[in-house]
């Protein structure tokens, strides 16, 4: 077995966890502005999610305005624009990486392999994509928000692999297990991996696999010595 990319998970793979309380602290901030109650805007985010991942509503003025017209709340501009704004400044607080995860990376790289990201994600990471630290070590990124489609899709995995120039079975797949990542990427040929690190009971995480039967590893670190000897991945 060896490979000629890893294609990696962004939330609760490349960032630490993000347990439940930090989203409801976060969507309080966007309810105040709006004068919607928090529990019933953190209802509405998490209900939207499927839409809100797939870019179906719009941009983020666009979405927060839809979604504040759901709880029954119309904001002006100055509102809006305050919410999105703390919106967005709440979601950039969640791209943060592993302490490990720069170093990772580079060091794939250094061995030749090609670099992808694949994310269920909103339209805030696609804003931030660019000035993020680990983009200038990713040579492609697929975002579920620009293709309109969510993991496991079979044509998100096909399509990074594509981007990488890569066949799929020549590839290695590292996701925390959310969105059925991992059985979306072995159907498709890909070996998988699960990251399963010492925070990983802590992700409040969608339809995540957590009976996954298949291999695991504890750190992205260990992901490295793992393409260096593939053995090492076991289940």
């Amino acid at each position: 077995m060896s490979f000629s990319a890893v294609i990696f998970d962004f939330f609760g793979t490349l960032t630490p966890s993000t347990a439940t309380g930090i989203w409801d602290e976060h969507a309080a901030r966007s309810a105040a502005l709006l004068g919607i109650p928090t529990r019933q805007w953190r209802r509405a985010l998490d209900e939207s999610f499927p839409e809100r991942a797939t870019g179906a509503l719009g941009d983020l003025p666009q979405t927060i305005r839809t979604l504040a017209q759901r709880c029954g709340s119309d904001p002006d501009d100055g509102a809006l624009a305050a919410a999105t704004a703390a919106r967005l400044a709440s979601q950039r607080e969640l791209f943060v990486f592993r302490d490990d995860a720069l170093d990772a990376l580079d060091q794939l790289r250094n061995r030749g392999l090609r670099i992808g990201v694949l994310s269920d994600c909103t339209i805030e990471l696609a804003q931030t994509w660019p000035t993020l630290a680990i983009a200038p070590l990713v040579d492609t990124v697929v975002l579920s928000c620009r293709e309109g489609r969510r993991k496991p899709d079979p044509e998100l995995f096909r399509q990074v692999a594509r981007e990488l120039d890569t066949p799929t079975g020549d590839c290695l797949y590292v996701g925390d297990g959310g969105g059925d990542e991992l059985s979306g990427a072995t159907a498709q040929g890909m070996t998988a991996v699960m990251l399963r690190a010492s925070d990983w009971a802590d992700n409040d995480a969608h339809a995540r696999e957590d009976s996954w039967p298949g291999p695991f590893l504890p750190t992205l670190s260990s992901i490295v010595s793992a393409v260096d000897d593939p053995s090492l991945i076991t289940a």
